[in-house]
């Protein structure tokens, strides 16, 4: 069995700059793993898809295009399975709104996807999304691992004020955030019912 390295141990040695490429700036950022993982864990939990779902999105990971007004967050984690081994090939799909809360329902602006590389890992450079009536900021996201069953689900930003109205919103879903000279870098590691 090949020896995969755990979450816990990339963290500890520091090595998850090396790991993840983030831009020069976030790059020393630590972040702890989202949630993290120990064998029979649960998995990540599930969410609706929502109205805004569009099929077939571009593959890229910088959905950020020149003009597009909000803050910049770089997105990492890994896709693992509930003994924590990492699930190659897994298709990250994420789609959000945009700085003011509207959803680009005609093309597909900030909609991307990717594949988790051979160590399960997976990044989007996007903009921190506007939260809108009813719903706190958040990101859409469908994880469909090769044989495997489809994870649609949300993430949420800690210290959000309208994280306790919104009526979707789990802590669970919490991303790690931390700020870094005028960008944020932003980690969920996603646990899929598979092992």
């Amino acid at each position: 069995m090949a020896n995969f390295p755990t979450r816990r141990s990339v963290l500890t040695t520091g090595a998850l700059a090396s790991l993840l490429p983030l831009d020069a700036a976030l790059a020393q950022v630590p972040l702890n793993p989202t949630p993290e993982c120990h064998d029979s864990d649960t998995a990540t939990v599930r969410q609706t898809e929502g109205p805004f779902f569009k099929p077939s999105s571009p593959e890229r990971a910088d959905l950020i295009e020149p003009g597009m007004a909000g803050p910049p967050i770089e997105l990492v984690g890994f896709v693992l399975t509930l003994g924590c081994r990492p699930v190659p090939d897994a298709v990250v799909d994420l789609w959000q709104a945009d700085d003011k809360g509207d959803y680009d329902n005609s093309g597909f602006r900030l909609r991307g996807h990717q594949r988790a590389d051979a160590e399960g890992r997976y990044r989007f450079r996007t903009i921190v999304p506007g939260a809108y009536e009813g719903r706190t900021r958040h990101f859409h996201v469908k994880v469909a691992p090769p044989g495997g069953r489809l994870l649609t689900t949300q993430l949420y930003f800690p210290g959000e004020p309208k994280n306790r109205k919104d009526g979707l919103f789990r802590r669970e879903l919490l991303m790690r955030t931390a700020k870094k000279k005028g960008s944020l870098a932003g980690r969920f590691d996603f646990v899929l019912d598979m092992r």
